[in-house]
């Protein structure tokens, strides 16, 4: 099976097995991957991990099926559904984060980004563009300038550079980013689930805005609120059940 999914302290880790195409993916692998993440989220993950085997994170599309527009059709919707999982995803980037992988990079909140990582979005290389989406989100992770050296000019980007620029919140492997899902999973589900809402909503929209209020008030009036003032008071672990 070209995705391998393993769940451990609820988080799910994530593989993407491709390794002689680095990992790249065609349409099958993509209804692969999508279905992964679904199936993580019904058997309970609190986060999950995104990776790559034999030391790609995800070189890009299989140039085969960008021949066919419904290929990216799909991506848009898989890319879209990971970003929006109520759970924190954390991509762990080691060799090649190339187009299709940078994407799937962008949409994960946080990114662990090993020594080996190398960067690009070679679009201007193949005549093709990517969605508006992918644009506004590599400008959100990466910065303005970054991203605009990336997809008009084909530059390469580094681990350094990912550091330097702040699209790299820890400097690792997998067993980091394992170590970043797990702390994760511990914290306040709706807390989490509700300020990624909060983070891509445009503050002119008001139905995205409503949406952040009403996950607010969910939170304020939760009973994983409670238990953490509980907790904090009896200097204990929180145990939160999403509720």
């Amino acid at each position: 099976m070209p995705i391998h999914s393993h769940l451990a302290d609820r988080v799910a880790t994530i593989t993407i097995d491709r390794t002689h195409r680095r990992n790249a993916l065609d349409l099958e692998t993509l209804d692969d991957l999508h279905r992964a993440v679904v199936r993580a989220l019904d058997d309970g993950a609190r986060a999950l991990v995104l990776t790559g085997a034999d030391g790609h994170f995800c070189s890009g599309a299989d140039l085969v099926e960008l021949e066919d527009v419904s290929f990216t059709a799909r991506l848009a919707e898989v890319l879209e559904h990971l970003a929006a999982v109520p759970v924190v995803t954390v991509a762990a980037v080691d060799g090649s984060c190339m187009g299709l992988g940078m994407q799937l990079s962008v949409a994960c909140d946080v990114r662990v980004v090993a020594d080996g990582a190398r960067f690009a979005v070679p679009v201007a290389r193949l005549g093709l563009m990517v969605d508006h989406w992918t644009i506004d989100r590599v400008t959100r992770v990466w910065g303005e300038g970054a991203a605009r050296l990336m997809v008009l000019t084909g530059t390469v980007l580094t681990a350094d550079d990912a550091w330097r620029l702040g699209a790299a919140q820890v400097r690792g492997d997998l067993a980091d980013a394992q170590a970043l899902a797990t702390r994760a999973a511990a914290l306040a589900p709706l807390s989490q689930a509700g300020s990624k809402v909060g983070f891509d909503a445009r503050h002119d929209d008001l139905a995205e805005i409503a949406r952040y209020e009403a996950a607010f008030a969910r939170a304020w009036g939760s009973d994983d609120l409670t238990e953490g003032r509980r907790a904090f008071t009896e200097r204990r672990d929180p145990i939160f059940q999403g509720h």
